[in-house]
């Protein structure tokens, strides 16, 4: 965010603590008129800082508050290795976050699903018959401390 000035962070942070505010609210809190908050709201749109608006939903609610991080080691890490993995793994909707990792193992992921019976037949029947999957470790969530930025 380097090329944002005061006021465009400060519409980057409240539209992260509320996405729904209306663009009166957000121009009260950041200090400006509508017309020129509107525009740099906008502006950052169209720039790609602000990517999308999103929901954060209750989980429990939902039937899916299990969560385990799973470490994943691949036997080769070449480019066609790595994009095949890629490829796949975007195809599971129970992994909320996938990241390739520099360190003892390839890929973190962290997994959402409805209790450990549900994650063990994830991790066994697709996760790793993942291509090139060779090793997982899991790391069960017992308590989010903090899951969103606040």
């Amino acid at each position: 965010m380097s090329g944002l000035d005061r006021i465009d962070r400060a519409i980057v942070d409240e539209l992260q603590r509320d996405a729904r505010l209306t663009i009166t609210e957000l121009a009260a809190r950041v200090g400006l008129s509508k017309t020129p908050c509107q525009l740099r709201k906008r502006r950052l749109e169209d720039e790609g800082y602000i990517l999308r608006y999103t929901a954060q939903v209750n989980h429990n609610k939902l039937g899916n508050p299990h969560i385990a991080f799973v470490q994943v080691t691949l036997s080769d890490t070449r480019t066609r290795a790595l994009d095949a993995f890629n490829r796949e793994i975007r195809k599971i909707p129970e992994v909320e976050q996938c990241h390739m990792i520099a360190g003892g193992f390839d890929y973190l992921l962290k997994v959402r699903t409805s209790d450990m019976a549900d994650y063990r037949a994830l991790l066994g029947e697709k996760i790793s018959s993942l291509p090139g999957v060779t090793h997982t470790s899991t790391f069960v969530v017992m308590e989010a401390v903090k899951d969103f930025a606040a």
